[in-house]
């Protein structure tokens, strides 16, 4: 049976803006993982065929062909890469199982064997469908949006309710359980890497782990009382470091004399300082000084500036609304959510930002000295309070090469045009936001 991940709905994919502009959602990470990582975990298997937006097929399929240098957790070191994207051919001559991959892995519940069926939820979106060899030849094999219409119209339907996830911030208030539960999953225990001393360990050396190739510099508390804790290979922890758990310290990453509060999720390659609680950074990203990051989700190649700061609690303790595009706020049924943050966005010294905040893909932020709106979109360059076009994306593309190359990542052609393809998808909302500067530039 082959495994086939789908992530083609823009209004649902929307909910998950701005991270997955760039990446679907089974990308998006939740305690020491993706959610695809997960996924393959809970079935069993090391491979599975993704259908993903055409734009960013070629990137995908070129980010998932380059060689990972760590295991998948659970996976015993199997490789995760996908046998290919948006390629109909893997369709036929074989049993299918068709994921939603926003499906939750430890409680995914469906079916493996037996006739065809798809599971639908009580909207009539499709969350699995098995599809026997005999029933996928006779599908509709246009496009995989023909293939599973025909599928829901021609195979019998059952009601399907298997828990998913619907919004970016439901990964970050669920994090603190899901790094618990992967601590658990993974296994391991213990003291591979080097701990230097003096360093204090609080709670059971049980619930702490430190990979082989990692580094503990002296003066560091690692405090596993209130959750486990897992450094994973080669990152380093500098002095005067606290890591409270539930934590997860990815591989390479390094921290700077950083207070590490509970509920952190922090990929490969970043560098981080000052405060940090219940976020996650997603990889190859920068908060290198002092300032607060608290109930966020940043994406890769950020750099936040020395004292950029996220609200993550309004005054009044109500719960907080993000504005997910620049016409209405959601709900999101929680006092505590910080900012969302797009790949390659950049903020300067002094930044604040404001409680739910949006900042799109690709954006450049000046600070002014006080809290920023609420939405700023992608490619947008905010100068003086004021939404700008900036100098443009050219520019912003050769920050990304240069920022991709100190990681000894390329900037690639394919992904030069997928991130066109996204300049063009955000091209409404912020051709919107410059003309209201606009405005505002001329009352002032």
């Amino acid at each position: 049976m082959k495994v086939i991940f789908v992530d083609r709905d823009e209004t649902v994919r929307a909910r998950f803006h701005p991270l997955t502009f760039s990446r679907p959602i089974w990308e998006l990470r939740c305690g020491f993982s993706s959610l695809r990582d997960k996924l393959l975990a809970g079935l069993g298997v090391s491979q599975a065929a993704y259908f993903v937006p055409d734009y960013m097929a070629q990137a995908y399929q070129e980010a998932l062909d380059s060689p990972r240098g760590y295991p998948v957790h659970g996976m015993h070191g199997q490789d995760a890469r996908a046998t290919s994207v948006n390629d109909m051919a893997v369709l036929k001559d074989d049993d299918l199982l068709v994921l939603d991959g926003r499906l939750k892995a430890d409680a995914l519940d469906v079916p493996r064997k037996g006739s065809s069926v798809v599971g639908t939820d009580e909207n009539g979106a499709v969350l699995y469908a098995r599809i026997t060899a005999a029933d996928a030849a006779r599908l509709d094999a246009a496009d995989i949006d023909a293939f599973i219409a025909s599928a829901v119209h021609l195979l019998p339907n059952v009601p399907a309710k298997q828990p998913r996830w619907n919004y970016t911030w439901d990964l970050i208030l669920a994090n603190p359980q899901v790094l618990a539960a992967d601590f658990a999953a993974a296994g391991r225990d213990g003291i591979e890497g080097a701990v230097e001393q003096p360093t204090a360990i609080r709670g059971g050396k049980k619930d702490v782990y430190v990979a082989p190739g990692a580094l503990v510099h002296p003066m560091v508390v690692i405090d596993a009382e209130h959750g486990p804790v897992y450094i994973d290979a080669d990152a380093e922890i500098h002095p005067f470091t606290r890591v409270e758990g539930p934590s997860y310290i990815g591989p390479k990453s390094i921290l700077l004399g950083a207070k590490c509060r509970e509920g952190n999720s922090i990929g490969p390659m970043c560098r981080v300082g000052g405060e940090v609680e219940e976020s996650i950074i997603h990889g190859y990203s920068n908060k290198y000084h002092d300032g607060f990051l608290g109930h966020a989700y940043v994406g890769q190649w950020v750099n936040l500036g020395a004292l950029t700061t996220n609200s993550d609690l309004k005054n009044d303790y109500s719960s907080v609304s993000v504005m997910l595009d620049d016409k209405a706020g959601t709900d999101t049924g929680s006092p505590k959510v910080g900012a969302l943050i797009g790949d390659h966005s950049k903020t300067s010294i002094g930044t604040l930002l404001n409680t739910g905040a949006y900042v799109g893909a690709m954006a450049i932020i000046m600070a002014t000295g006080k809290p920023l709106p609420k939405h700023i979109p992608s490619f947008s360059w905010l100068i003086e309070g004021i939404i700008t076009k900036g100098f443009g994306k050219r520019a912003l593309y050769e920050t990304a090469a240069v920022a991709m190359s100190r990681r000894k990542q390329q900037w690639t052609d394919a992904q030069r045009a997928l991130w066109d393809a996204v300049f063009e998808i955000t091209a409404p909302a912020r051709l919107r936001a410059v003309k209201k500067g606009r405005k505002e530039l001329l009352n002032r």
